[in-house]
């Protein structure tokens, strides 16, 4: 499996256990518990994961998750998790690993962490590097319904030259979203409010973009 993606899942699974299965998170009407019956599904029940991304799927994806979480002890349930998809899962050849899961535990680790109190972490510099092209690549797609046109800044917290993405070119109508790699990518998946990022431009054209539905 990808390097990245093994690492924020073993951070991840850590996470689960120090919050407990009743924690928040910043899914909506999700515990930590839900969190990972979602991430099991999503590895090792194909046709019962169909619904994260067919809408009219979506009671059967839930059926299965709250089946997982409600028969499956926390312990397990986060060890699962830690140890990754079934020998037979796409899951685990390293491309599609990576494809699939960079963002996606990167983004639901937040979920969690930020959902108790956590601060934004510092990132390795590598890492942030995977993240911002992972992102320089869906930029476009994630903000092709934006009511304005967007401009992402990667501003790490350090002296490294600052790099652009034009997510959606549009004039008048722009606005700069500025931050670190990893908080573009929250901002990115939905999580505005969590994410430490500066929305310049517009007042009513970053209100808009306030407004939007986003994600990858």
């Amino acid at each position: 499996m990808d390097g990245f993606a093994r690492q924020e899942r073993s951070a991840l699974a850590d996470t689960l256990l120090r919050v407990g299965p009743d924690a928040p998170t910043l899914c909506t009407g999700w515990s930590a518990s839900d969190l990972a019956a979602h991430l099991i599904i999503r590895e090792s029940r194909p046709v019962a994961a169909a619904g994260i991304l067919v809408k009219g799927l979506a009671p059967l994806t839930q059926r299965a998750q709250d089946a997982v979480k409600q028969n499956t002890p926390f312990p397990q349930l986060v060890e699962k998790v830690r140890q990754g998809p079934p020998l037979w899962s796409f899951f685990r050849v390293g491309a599609v690993d990576a494809a699939a899961n960079v963002v996606e535990f990167f983004v639901h680790h937040e979920d969690l962490r930020r959902a108790v109190g956590d601060p934004p972490r510092q990132l390795e510099r590598t890492y942030s590097d995977e993240l911002w092209n992972r992102l320089r690549r869906q930029a476009r797609l994630s903000y092709r319904s934006a009511p304005v046109g967007v401009t992402l800044v990667r501003a790490e917290d350090d002296d490294s030259p600052r790099q652009t993405i034009v997510a959606k070119a549009a004039t008048p109508l722009m606005v700069t979203v500025t931050g670190p790699a990893g908080e573009l990518v929250l901002f990115t998946s939905g999580r505005k409010e969590a994410a430490r990022v500066q929305l310049s431009g517009d007042e009513a054209a970053v209100e808009r973009l306030r407004g939007a539905k986003l994600g990858f």
